[in-house]
Parts: structure tokens; C-alpha cells; sequence
């Protein structure tokens, strides 16, 4: 037997389960799940609308709204001090790099300018996890980290 494929179930916008198939075959598995897909096309086109109706809510609701934006500039600010407090740690470090682009950059991700040799040994070596083209994501450093993402980075491009 082989399971066939899981689907999430919905019903007017809103996830209500879960169905599982398990063919007697590998064969009658994959056409269970060719006609399953069928099915579940719609689905997928049609997404649950909680998020939908929440964005409504606070977007039409003054103080949800006033709040939100307060929330939205607080994760900024943080993801901005974050560059910031990344900088300084490699400049600790005794980096001669410069690494302005740390900070001219803006948004969640950061493409730190890192090879992809750089990149294996900050993942083996620091277990610092990156795309391979030295994308990080900067809403995952914290003021607990940032110094050892700064060492790590300092060390595996001196």
C-alpha cells in the first residue's frame, strides 16, 4: 500500500480537515491522487478568509489601525537596529570589509555579499543557516545573536 496524498479540507472559506487516501498500489495511488488534485484545485484557488476578515477589521477600525501601524514601525525599527547592531559587531570584530551595504539595504532578507565557500563554513562551522547566495534573514537576528552571527561572519571572511 502507499499513501496517496493528503488534502486539506474546506468548506465556505474556512479549513475543516484533513483527508488521507491509501492506494492498494503504487499505480492505483497515483491515480488516486490525479483525481484527488482535481478535486482540490478549487481549494486552493478559494482561501480560507479569517485572514481576509481580520485584515478588514483592523483596516477599517481606527484604533486596530493606529495600533498596527505602531506594530508595523516597531518590527522595522527592530529589523533596522538589527542591520545596525550587525555592522557595529563586524567592525568590532576588526573587519576591514566594508560592509555598508548591511545598512543601505532595507527589508526582512539582507544579502550579506558572502560566497558560496563563505556560506558552507557559516553553516558547518557556526551553524549559522543562509541561502547559499548569502541571503540572511534579518528578522532572525536578535540582540541574543547578533554578536555571534557578527563573529561567525568576521571569521569566515577574514
Amino acid at each position: 500500500r502507499r499513501l496517496s496524498s493528503g488534502i486539506n479540507a474546506e468548506y465556505g472559506g474556512q479549513r475543516v480537515g484533513h483527508f488521507s487516501v491509501i492506494g492498494a498500489d503504487a499505480e492505483n495511488a497515483a491515480a488516486l491522487e490525479s483525481q484527488l488534485k482535481i478535486l482540490v484545485r478549487p481549494m486552493y484557488s478559494s482561501p480560507a478568509l479569517n485572514g481576509a476578515r481580520i485584515a478588514g477589521t483592523v483596516l477599517t477600525d481606527e484604533a486596530l489601525y493606529a495600533q498596527w501601524l505602531k506594530d508595523v514601525k516597531g518590527m522595522a525599527d527592530r529589523i533596522i537596529s538589527m542591520r545596525s547592531a550587525l555592522k557595529a559587531g563586524l567592525e568590532r570584530e576588526g573587519s576591514t570589509l566594508n560592509w555598508d551595504h548591511l545598512t543601505n539595504q532595507i527589508g526582512m532578507f539582507c544579502f550579506t555579499g558572502m560566497n558560496p565557500q563563505q556560506v558552507e563554513r557559516l553553516i558547518n562551522d557556526y551553524s549559522v543557516y543562509l541561502t547559499k547566495d548569502g541571503r540572511v534573514s534579518i528578522a532572525g537576528v536578535s540582540s541574543r545573536n547578533v554578536d555571534y552571527l557578527a563573529n561567525a561572519m568576521h571569521n569566515v571572511t577574514k
